[in-house]
């Protein structure tokens, strides 16, 4: 069975066995189990686990707030859940993050599985540790780094997803190619065939940078490339728009910003927005809406006192970072995605 090592505050793997069941009742061994799904997973849940077995929660984000977090802490307890329990998140990836936050602060810290079930999820949400929720602030402010035991992979969760979902996740796919691993670029011309392989390259780029750097301190953040109006983007939203598809133009707005800040070549810029498009995700976004973005980018984690801080490129598969005035952003959002 093929498998990726993670080091982080603790070693992993991340699995690809022939059947998610097997794998996961192998991982919990015996252990009493919380499992977090959402409500259109349970009925490919049970048989595996039984219903007093499962905590279902809401669908999509609305899940990851402090509400829904709140909830799933009281019936853990109620459950008996200790400290010796295991938490297993099967979803998205705001399940997954949602499950390791809850597996993260309950009892000061309890073992958590990840069985993504979207392309987002397999390729970021799951991997790295990172948990959280969302504040109405904005994304993932409240949460912790705590890594999983054990990723699972199963790819036969992505025959029921939407091509819509499928396509998003491949957005979070395309920014590993571009900060690390051009393969993956080439790979995607052609995904509906190659979709397995990039999903494993993917998580070998993120596997590889969190090994690095798991608490952000520097290198980490290049996994935020595109993420910074990507998440203002998801926000102002209100949610309507799929994460990959807000960090799809936060891709096309970092391009652009690396060429006038760092010297990337046009050549470079115009395959994000070529390849992006040939995945039929959004390069655009509303021309009036970047007084309200600024506002919501000024949450974001990666800000340095009072300037905003973009992971950008000086070449394809190398970072960088830059900030710009709001007069720069402005001039450059306009002329690249605000229209």
């Amino acid at each position: 069975m093929r498998s990726i090592r993670v080091n982080s505050e603790r070693q992993y793997s991340v699995t690809f066995p022939l059947d998610w069941q097997s794998q996961v009742i192998n991982a919990i061994s015996g252990r009493n189990v919380a499992v977090l799904t959402p409500e259109r997973l349970v009925s490919q849940v049970l048989g595996t686990f039984s219903k007093d077995q499962i905590v279902v929660t809401e669908d999509g984000e609305t899940q990851k707030s402090l509400t829904s977090y709140s909830k799933v802490m009281e019936e853990i307890a109620r459950r008996g859940l200790n400290r010796s329990s295991v938490i297993v998140g099967i979803g998205g990836g705001a399940t997954t993050d949602l499950a390791g936050f809850v597996a993260a602060t309950f009892m000061r810290g309890i073992d958590w599985i990840a069985v993504p079930t979207t392309v987002a999820g397999m390729v970021d949400a799951a991997i790295g540790g990172k948990t959280g929720v969302n504040l109405a602030s904005g994304k993932n402010l409240a949460g912790a780094f705590h890594s999983p035991i054990e990723v699972i992979i199963d790819t036969s969760w992505l025959k029921s997803l939407s091509q819509r979902d499928i396509r998003a996740g491949l957005a979070e796919a395309i920014k590993c190619g571009f900060i690390a691993n051009p393969k993956i670029l080439e790979l995607a011309l052609n995904w509906s065939e190659n979709l397995e392989e990039i999903i494993e390259l993917s998580i070998e780029v993120k596997a590889g940078v969190v090994s690095r750097d798991f608490k952000e301190s520097l290198e980490r953040e290049i996994l935020n490339y595109g993420h910074t109006l990507g998440h203002a983007i998801e926000r102002h939203s209100n949610y309507t728009l799929r994460h990959g598809e807000a960090v799809s133009v936060g891709l096309c707005f970092a391009a652009a910003l690396s060429s006038e800040k760092c010297g990337l070549d046009a050549g470079v810029v115009a395959q994000h927005e070529r390849l992006l498009q040939h995945l039929d995700l959004p390069t655009k976004y509303s021309p009036t809406a970047f007084a309200e973005l600024y506002e919501l980018m000024q949450n974001d984690k990666k800000r340095r006192a009072s300037e905003i801080r973009f992971v950008t490129l000086t070449e394809l598969g190398k970072t960088d970072r830059t900030v710009a005035s709001r007069a720069e952003l402005e001039r450059i959002y306009q002329k690249t995605v605000g229209r």
